[in-house]
């Protein structure tokens, strides 16, 4: 997937007007608002640590990425054959993409 394709996703559009209303907030005062931070953006799987708190980043853009994730699966699902199930519309989103993974419909993602 090109990246020119990729900004052409509704999601990309989002994420950057989410990057613009953050601007220049200091990452002291997304922890001041945030007490809960720190356990919140971090991660810890197979022996590895992930803190990722110490970014310019909310709920609201890890559900943007999120979304982002979704719509190129989707579209990558549907340039597949028709035996694939479509990722249904109608799940949450998180649930979307585990029965897109479970099924396979996302394999063929792949860096540009």
């Amino acid at each position: 997937m090109s990246l020119s394709a990729l900004r052409q996703r509704p999601a990309w559009g989002a994420l950057e007007r989410h990057s613009q209303e953050l601007g220049d907030r200091h990452l002291r005062q997304l922890f001041a608002e945030d007490r809960e931070r720190g356990e919140r953006f971090a991660v810890e799987a197979a022996g590895i640590y992930l803190d990722y708190s110490k970014n310019r980043i909310t709920d609201e853009t890890v559900k943007l990425l999120l979304q982002l994730a979704l719509e190129s699966a989707l579209r990558l699902a549907e340039q597949q054959d028709d035996t694939r199930p479509s990722c249904r519309q109608d799940r949450a989103p998180l649930s979307r993409i585990h029965e897109c993974l479970r099924h396979g419909a996302v394999e063929t993602v792949r860096p540009a």
